[in-house]
C-alpha cells in the first residue's frame, strides 16, 4: 500500500507511485498542510522555476480535514495560474494537444481543493491514456502506520524531504533548458507538455525502481 496525500497537478514523483502496482490511498482525512503539494505545484518559466499555489479557506477553523478545504476565489488565482502555464508552455512541442483539456478548470469554479485536484488527475489519466487504481481514505492514518508514506515526504520543503529508492528522476527535454539547467520533480504537465504522452508514460513507467 502507498499512501499519498491529495496534490494540485502532482509532479513526476507522485505519478510514478500512481502508476505502482500497489494498492493506492490518498488520505483526505489527515489535517490539510498548508504550503505543500496539496495546494501547489511548480512549473518551468523563461526565469527558472515558479510555484503556483490555491489559495483555500478553512470553513471549521485552523485545523481542518484535507477533505474539507475549500478554495478561496476571492483571489484571481485562476488567470494567474493559466497565464503562467499558457507563458511558460506555449512554444513546447504538446501544448496546444494537450492545454485545452486542462483550460476549463481555470473558468470553472469547484468549491473544494480536493474536487480540483481529481478533476485534474482524471484528466491527466485519459491524456495519458492510462487507468490507475487509487481511493480515498476512510480514516486518517497515524505517522508510521503505513510504510510507504508519501503525504509529506513528497515536498519541496527540504525538512520533509526524505530518499525514495523506489523512485529516479530521468532526464528530460525541458523547456528552456538552454537558459536553465535540468530541474527535477516539477509538475506532470512539464513534462507531459515537453514529451508527450507516450514518452511521458516511459519515463513514469521507468522512474520506479
Amino acid at each position: 500500500m502507498i499512501l499519498l496525500s491529495t496534490a494540485y497537478l502532482g509532479n513526476v514523483q507522485y505519478y510514478s507511485k500512481l502508476l505502482s502496482d500497489r494498492r493506492i490511498v490518498i488520505d483526505v482525512c489527515e489535517s490539510f498542510m498548508k504550503q505543500s503539494y496539496r495546494s501547489r505545484t511548480e512549473i518551468m518559466t523563461a526565469n527558472g522555476p515558479i510555484v503556483m499555489s490555491v489559495p483555500v479557506l478553512r470553513p471549521h477553523g485552523t485545523k481542518v480535514m484535507t477533505r474539507d478545504i475549500e478554495i478561496d476565489y476571492s483571489k484571481q488565482w485562476q488567470a494567474s495560474h493559466w497565464h503562467s502555464i499558457v507563458s511558460a508552455y506555449r512554444k513546447t512541442p504538446y501544448f496546444d494537444e494537450y492545454a485545452p483539456d486542462l483550460e476549463p478548470f481555470y473558468h470553472r469554479r469547484i468549491k473544494r481543493l480536493i474536487d480540483l485536484n481529481e478533476g485534474l488527475q482524471q484528466t491527466l489519466f485519459s491524456i495519458l491514456g492510462i487507468s490507475p487504481k487509487w481511493e480515498y481514505s476512510s480514516r486518517y492514518y497515524e505517522q508510521g502506520e503505513v510504510e510507504r508514506d508519501f503525504r509529506n515526504s513528497i515536498s519541496s520543503k527540504p525538512r520533509l524531504k526524505r530518499d525514495d529508492p523506489e523512485f529516479e528522476q530521468i532526464e528530460y527535454y525541458q523547456t528552456f533548458c538552454e537558459k536553465n539547467p535540468f530541474v527535477s520533480n516539477l509538475s506532470i504537465i512539464d513534462l507531459l507538455f515537453a514529451e508527450g504522452v507516450e514518452t511521458t508514460v516511459e519515463i513514469l513507467r521507468n522512474s520506479i525502481k
